[in-house]
């Protein structure tokens, strides 16, 4: 059956010697419950389901649309399994297998929120989660490593990741802007220093072995009429329902503002969760006030350890938004609602992204400048999330920061009276864990908890 495969030149040509349409929404249910450990666990479950178990695909179109989805803004776990969904069955077989990707963590999330908000203030609450902030923090140390090692190989990226932590951090520069400059200057590198942009460091170490694509070649069926029609479908989907909240409530409405900033946050999130969290964190808190900076910590922990993308802890944060900002609704309700809005507008560009860009992935596979603009921009990401755990450490570290400014350079400085000891302990247990006796990242997580109630306890 993989030889069929790769001879097909469309998905419905797949379907035609694949599962049933049934089946695959059976398997895609699997995949969505099993979804927990972030995009790299996420990932392995589906190659072990559909490529091992079932052999729906080949190994070898498996890491060409792993290769695909990780160029793309958001969450490429959830993309890829629309890509493949939508090669197996069509743009149906896209829709269901990206849609139930979701849901576990939708419901799981909500559930969780609701919990959060009603009963923030308890003991409890606040003993549950004092452990699971220290140990997320752990995490995104780790993240920050882990994507070090892969994107930094050459000194041109190591000064832009540098020149992005320093910009986030001491000039507040916005994340898109980064994410812009990045990309000029990785187009610059590509024709002044071509050896100082390699694309390989973009991509998951198993995911450079797919860089032969030529069987694939075939596959690009499409035309440009079909482009323009989902294209405007997808836009038409994405901004109605902001477009309606908006004449309803009016534009400075918790509901439209959420819509817009999250809609744009959607489409600059090169990088995985934590490189949209740096820039959602700074905003929530920072410019908007819808969250305290250690709450931000909490809806990371919620994420960390449901099933689905990480990035449903933007899910977190427009609960709560609404629900501090509820007229004319109730607090719950604004919070059903803000949560719905910007789960929508987060996720519906990542529908558009498969289903017109998949056709086109050998043109952008073989556009070297584009390779090496994307490299950059992984590059600066890892300097945003470098940004955010040293942003998060202050804040769970310390009680009382305070803050100094010079001109357009400011910094945070910590009250050292202020320190939170069990917080930093569990944070450096956390990370003995995970980086020297190689936990994985649900046990750190449930002992860091344990810990924190056991801390609250004793004191």
């Amino acid at each position: 059956m993989n030889t069929t495969h790769e001879g097909r030149s469309s998905p419905t040509n797949t379907h035609s010697a694949g599962p049933s349409f049934a089946e695959a929404l059976r398997v895609w249910l699997r995949v969505a419950a099993l979804s927990f450990g972030g995009p790299a666990g996420q990932i392995a479950v589906m190659h072990r389901i559909l490529v091992d178990e079932k052999r729906w695909v080949t190994e070898e179109r498996f890491l060409h649309a792993l290769n695909y989805c990780m160029l793309l803004p958001g969450p490429e776990a959830q993309q890829l399994a629309t890509y493949i969904g939508w090669l197996l069955h069509g743009g149906a077989g896209g829709l269901a297998a990206g849609i139930l990707f979701i849901i576990p963590g939708f419901v799981a999330i909500l559930t969780l929120s609701i919990l959060y908000g009603a009963f923030h203030g308890s003991t409890l609450v606040a003993a549950l989660f004092f452990g699971l902030k220290a140990s997320v923090l752990a995490i995104v140390i780790e993240a920050v490593l882990r994507i070090g090692k892969r994107a930094l190989r050459s000194t041109p990226m190591v000064a832009i990741a540098g020149a992005s932590f320093a910009a986030i951090f001491f000039v507040q520069v916005p994340f898109p802007a980064i994410i812009i400059s990045a990309a000029v200057v990785g187009i610059a590198i590509q024709h002044w220093l071509p050896e100082g942009a390699k694309y390989e460091a973009d991509i998951d170490e198993v995911a450079a072995a797919a860089h032969d694509q030529a069987k694939h070649r075939d596959f690009s069926q499409t035309t440009l009429r079909r482009a323009l029609r989902i294209t405007a479908v997808c836009v038409l989907l994405w901004v109605t329902p902001i477009a309606i909240l908006a004449g309803l409530l009016g534009a400075e409405h918790v509901f439209v503002r959420e819509g817009i900033f999250f809609a744009k946050a959607a489409v600059v999130t090169f990088g995985g969760a934590y490189a949209v969290l740096a820039y959602v964190a700074q905003m929530a808190v920072e410019v908007y006030g819808w969250l305290m900076p250690g709450e931000m910590l909490d809806g990371l922990g919620m994420a960390e350890t449901t099933p689905g993308p990480l990035v449903m802890v933007v899910q977190f944060v427009g609960f709560m938004a609404a629900y501090r900002n509820p007229a004319p609704f109730s607090p719950i309700g604004a919070g059903v609602i803000g949560s719905l809005v910007t789960v929508w507008v987060t996720f519906v560009p990542c529908f558009f992204f498969i289903f017109v860009g998949a056709p086109h992935i050998e043109q952008l596979r073989d556009n070297k400048s584009l390779s090496s603009a994307l490299s950059a921009i992984t590059a600066a990401v890892v300097g945003v999330i470098l940004n955010l755990a040293v942003w998060f450490g202050l804040h769970v570290s310390f009680a009382t920061l305070d803050m100094q400014q010079w001109g357009p350079f400011r910094l945070l400085v910590p009250q050292l009276a202020s320190a939170n000891l069990g917080s930093i302990l569990i944070t450096a247990a956390a990370c003995v864990a995970l980086f020297r006796l190689k936990w994985g990242m649900l046990p750190t997580l449930t002992a860091s908890t344990l810990a924190g109630v056991l801390w609250s306890i004793a004191l």
